[in-house]
Order: C-alpha cells, then sequence, then structure tokens
C-alpha cells in the first residue's frame, strides 16, 4: 500500500472533498506544487485553477476546480482554503464559456462598468473552470 496523505478542501460554503490521497497537485502562484506525504511545512496562496488529487491505489485523480485561495501544509495533512471550490465534474461548460466571453468583451471595451482588475479576475477564472473541464473530459492528469 502507498503512504498517503489526507487533504481537505474546502469553500466559504462546503466541505468539497475530505479524504487520503496519495500526492497531490496545485496550481501555485508561479507553477503547478507536487505534494506528497511528509512534505515540508508549507503556507503559500494558490491561484484559480486545478486541484489533482491521486487517489490511492487507483489509476484516477479527483479534480476539483478552486478560484484561488490558500494552502497550508503540514507533513500529514494538506488544508485548501478556497473562496470557491467545485467538483470538475459539476462545472457548466455553458457557463464557463459566458463568462470568458462576458470577461473579453469588457477587457476589449474598457469603457465597461466593470474595472480593469474584474474583468482579468473573472477571465482567469473562466479559463481555469474550462481547463478543469478539459482535463475532466480527457481524462488529463
Amino acid at each position: 500500500m502507498a503512504m498517503t496523505i489526507h487533504v481537505d478542501v474546502v469553500s466559504a460554503e462546503e466541505e468539497i472533498f475530505s479524504g487520503t490521497v496519495e500526492f497531490a497537485v496545485f496550481p501555485g502562484e508561479s507553477g503547478e506544487l507536487g505534494i506528497m506525504p511528509r512534505h515540508t511545512p508549507l503556507l503559500t496562496r494558490i491561484k484559480p485553477g486545478t486541484v489533482r488529487l491521486k487517489m490511492p491505489d487507483e489509476d484516477r485523480f479527483e479534480l476539483v476546480y478552486v478560484s484561488g485561495g490558500m494552502l497550508e501544509v503540514q507533513p500529514q495533512l494538506i488544508t485548501v482554503l478556497a473562496d470557491t471550490a467545485i467538483r470538475a465534474a459539476d462545472l457548466d461548460e455553458a457557463k464557463a464559456l459566458d463568462a470568458k466571453r462576458h470577461a473579453e468583451e469588457a477587457l476589449a471595451q474598457r469603457s465597461s462598468n466593470m474595472d480593469l482588475a474584474s474583468a482579468e479576475a473573472e477571465l482567469a477564472q473562466a479559463v481555469a473552470q474550462l481547463q478543469a473541464i478539459n482535463k475532466m473530459k480527457n481524462n488529463i492528469h
């Protein structure tokens, strides 16, 4: 049996995942962070993207979209605190495509009521959701 580490992924609304994994990959601000059991303690921000959780003794990954947040790593526990966290299987592709289009239009017009930072954040989240959907559809880990 492989070594495992406990992971909790929670949003402001609910707990999305709680269980043991062989390893986990998170969307760090400077690139992906791969975390295995007994990792050195770490506290860092994560950006919008896909959390990939390798399930023990299985070939599958659990995929969770996060809108960003905080990642805390302890040797036997990983905690993700996200504003929004959604299982990839529950993401709405049409809604994400619409949000992406809306953000791109706001960025192109610049005279929109939406400010530049909000439009860029909305675009980043929509793109991250679409990437999570594509990873799930194509079984990419």
